[in-house]
């Protein structure tokens, strides 16, 4: 049996996986050119987004319910997300005054790498089916 909201959860968090090898290579890239706290600003705002998507996809897809309830889990996780991108970007930013520069690379490959990571997954979803 075909469970497509599972089937949506692994492809999110593939998605995910993606997108966090893309923030350590861009944070490598920043080490080799600009040193190691480019490198951690990078990773931050990298991974802070890949792990506010996991835990947007861990509470938005979490089987089936009421479209009232799939709403508000989905509210729920994106909000979640972007607070877990914010507090992050803010540690960062005020407690270890890392470099912004560096950090908004990391966040905006993140972004690309997440939306080109769906994108893929879900062509490969649409080709099995």
């Amino acid at each position: 049996m075909h469970d497509p909201i599972a089937a949506s959860r692994r492809s999110a968090l593939r998605a995910v996986a993606m997108q966090a090898v893309v923030a350590l290579l861009v944070a490598l890239a920043f080490l080799a050119g600009d040193g190691t706290r480019a490198a951690a600003a990078a990773a931050i705002g990298g991974l802070a987004l890949a792990f506010g998507n996991a835990v947007a996809a861990t509470l938005s897809l979490r089987g089936a319910v009421p479209a009232r309830f799939a709403f508000a889990a989905l509210l729920a996780g994106t909000t979640a997300k972007w607070m877990v991108v914010f507090v992050a970007l803010g540690i960062g930013l005020l407690a270890w005054q890392l470099p912004p520069l560096p950090m908004l690379a990391g966040l905006a490959t993140g972004l690309v790498a997440w939306l080109a990571g769906l994108r893929r997954l879900g062509m490969e979803q649409a080709t099995k089916g």
